[in-house]
Order: C-alpha cells, then structure tokens, then sequence
C-alpha cells in the first residue's frame, strides 16, 4: 500500500529546520517571547500529498497516531487557507513521516506551512508570500519561516525574517527519544528569557547558544548524556526546545562516520544545510510546469 501511495501521488516536501542558536531577548505584553535564532533549512523532512475532493470535506487519508484530525494543524492549516479565501473545496491529505513529534526541528509547523503553499497553488489562491506567512502565523510562530523557505535569521516570536545564506554544512540530528513541550518550556518561570538583542552581522556560532538547552539538560537527563556524547566529536548544540541535538560537520562522510559509533538507543540521520528549501524548490518546479502548459 504504501508503495502504491507513492508511486500514485504526488509528494510535497515538508523539511527540516535547525535553530544554529536561540535567545531569548524579553518576552511582550500577552506573553509571548521576543526571540532571536537562525534557522538552518536542512535538505530533508515530511511528505504530504494533496487530493482534490468534489466535496468540502478536508480529511487526512492518513491520520496521525494520537492526533485527533482537529488539532492536526495540517487540517487547521487547510481549513485557515479555505476560510480566507471563502472557498468550499475539499481535500483528502497524506502524510509520510519521518520527523520525530517535539523534537525541535518543525515537524508540525513545517507540515503546516507545506499545506498552506502547495494549497494556495492548487485552489489557485494566487496568495502572496507575506499573506501566506501572516496565515501561517496564526498556527505557530516557526510556521512564516518555512512558507518563506530561506535559511535566516528570525525575531520577534519569529515573524521578522532576514534572509542569512550560510556556507554549505552537514549536520548529523540525533533524537533521544523523549518528548518535550515548547508550551511548558516556554511556560516556566525559570527559562532565562534576559538575553542581550544583538546585531545580526556580529552573528558566529561560538559566540551564541541556545537559551532553552541548560534548562532542557537540567529536566532531561537523556538530552544531556547525548549532548556530552556528541561534543566529543563535533560542535553541538540542542534545536528548538528539543529534544533534538545536532552536530556538525564539513562533509557526509565525517557525520556518518560517527553515526555509525552513535549507541543504538538514540536514533539519528545526516542531512546537508541549504540555504533555499526543497519546498520553495518543489514550488518552483509546478509553477515552471504550469507555465508550460
């Protein structure tokens, strides 16, 4: 069957992110966080397929495990993108996953601003970008960041977008097989939320951190061990709220290599940093193809 589903259909990128750094910088008036961070598009993630229906219906053919399809922000997502554009379209959705559920790399908010972008495109919305990302916004504050599709720099929760090319990386993401909240972390008392703003061109890796990743090591003691284990061989820093670390490195073969000593009870995958993400790619390729016909 799933060879059938993807032979059938056609497939969606929904990629990954790494935050290289995350501070936060104060925190506003209805409580959300004033952040700082540099988003890494990485080369791989999610699927989604999209199957126009005659009716209004927008259903997921393939439900997510423990995700009702009404907290799915994949439906919300379909269903956000309808209402704005006083459409009665219907949709059946298809998800091939890959990504790790609150692992910090923008499984859910990816898979978000990937509905919203091949949608707006299929229904023929003709929305804009920044349109797109103020809608994405309304699902999460990651969710602008993937519809813009750059490796940048972000502020404010996420919203204010400078694109930042990095030099070409490979990353090896290593998963430690716990689950973390971004509302609870970003909920307690104790985060360090004082963080000096700083100057987008005074940006170096060594120079930032990750606010959120002590106070993670400090509650999980399994993202620590990894952590501890990984910076014997490379640069590594936590991703989000995690639970995912990574690390990185100048080739695939360096990465894989130490996934290969990695212990079997952390999963992991190597993956190459680009600066435009295989869903602006994607897009770009529909929109030449319809061009042509």
């Amino acid at each position: 069957m799933d060879n059938q589903l993807t032979i059938d259909k056609d497939w969606w990128p929904a990629p990954a992110k790494l935050n290289l750094f995350l501070h936060i910088v104060g925190r506003y008036e209805n409580g959300y966080h004033q952040l700082q961070s540099l988003f890494q598009m990485l080369d791989c993630g999610d699927s989604l397929a999209f199957d126009l229906l005659d009716s209004s219906n927008i259903v997921m053919e393939t439900p997510l495990k423990g995700v009702p399809d009404e907290d799915n922000l994949i439906i919300k997502a379909a269903k956000l993108l309808a209402k704005h554009c006083n459409l009665t379209s219907g949709v059946a959705i298809s998800l091939k996953k890959h990504l790790p559920m609150g692992g910090g790399i923008g499984g859910g908010s990816s898979n978000a601003a990937t509905t919203l972008v091949a949608l707006n495109h299929l229904w023929r919305c003709n929305l804009s970008v920044k349109t797109l990302a103020n809608l994405g916004l309304q699902l999460g504050a990651d969710v602008p960041i993937f519809i813009h599709g750059l490796t940048a720099f972000a502020g404010g929760v996420g919203e204010e977008i400078t694109p930042a090319p990095q030099k070409e990386q490979w990353f090896l993401v290593a998963n430690p097989g716990v689950h973390i909240s971004t509302a609870d972390v970003f909920r307690d008392p104790e985060l360090p939320r004082n963080t000096p703003i700083m100057e987008w061109s005074d940006y170096t890796f060594e120079e930032t951190r990750n606010d959120c990743q002590q106070f993670v090591e400090d509650r999980y003691p399994e993202v620590a061990k990894l952590l501890q284990w990984l910076l014997h061989y490379a640069p590594s820093r936590m991703t989000g709220t995690g639970a995912c670390v990574f690390a990185t490195f100048k080739s695939r073969m360096e990465a894989e290599k130490i996934q290969a000593l990695m212990p079997n009870s952390w999963s992991s995958f190597v993956s190459k940093g680009v600066n435009i993400s295989p869903l602006q790619e994607k897009l770009k390729l529909v929109n030449a193809t319809s061009d042509m016909n």
